[in-house]
């Protein structure tokens, strides 16, 4: 059964945090990664010696640096890991173990800092694993995992989804959601664009 406390009180962004086998959840605040990491040790009761790592419970993305912390939203979902743990899907029984690097993310163009760094720490395999479980998330993912979901190679990540019509149809639905999010965000800078137009008209 869960292990549910409520909200421990301080300074910084509220957080959900969990353990590896996600049978225990606090709601926790904190300023930084370093103070988040400390409120964890003490209130998931890990080893005061243990290196811990913390990740995206959604998708096992690691979270290492301050300035990647900063980026994170109120109330997302940590996991805490120590030891020899991995990050592993919900409802899954195998550990991811490979990540995707983008190679010359500062060159890309038009791209906030923010993007670089998500684009960077984002790992393929534990994403793909999750919409294995559930494929209803495809519709929630960014414009970063949709576009290394359509530039995968099915055969590279057999290992993890040995159904390769599972991944096709993954990587072909990605283009789509991708190509259809683009448009969107197009038709909303054309909206912008004539709703400034008509402010400066009727300065």
């Amino acid at each position: 059964m869960s292990d549910t406390a409520g909200i421990t009180q301080g300074m910084g962004n509220p957080y959900k945090i969990v353990d590896h086998t996600r049978e225990r959840r606090k709601g926790i605040t904190a300023s930084s990664l370093k103070e988040l990491t400390n409120i964890a040790r003490s209130r998931l009761a890990l080893p005061v010696d243990a290196d811990l790592t913390i990740v995206l419970e959604q998708d096992g993305t690691e979270v290492d640096d301050e300035e990647y912390f900063a980026t994170l939203e109120k109330n997302t979902n940590l996991m805490v890991l120590h030891g020899d743990q991995k990050w592993i899907a919900a409802g899954s029984s195998k550990p991811a173990s490979r990540y995707i690097v983008v190679d010359d993310v500062d060159s890309v163009e038009g791209s906030s800092r923010t993007d670089k760094l998500r684009r960077r720490r984002t790992p393929i395999e534990p994403l793909v694993s999750s919409l294995h479980g559930d494929p209803s998330h495809i519709s929630l993912l960014g414009g970063n995992d949709l576009e290394l979901l359509s530039d995968m190679d099915p055969d590279s990540l057999a290992d993890i989804v040995p159904d390769r019509l599972f991944l096709e149809q993954l990587k072909e639905a990605s283009g789509r959601f991708l190509a259809e999010k683009r448009q969107a965000q197009e038709s909303m800078a054309l909206l912008q664009m004539y709703a400034s137009g008509g402010e400066m008209e009727r300065a």
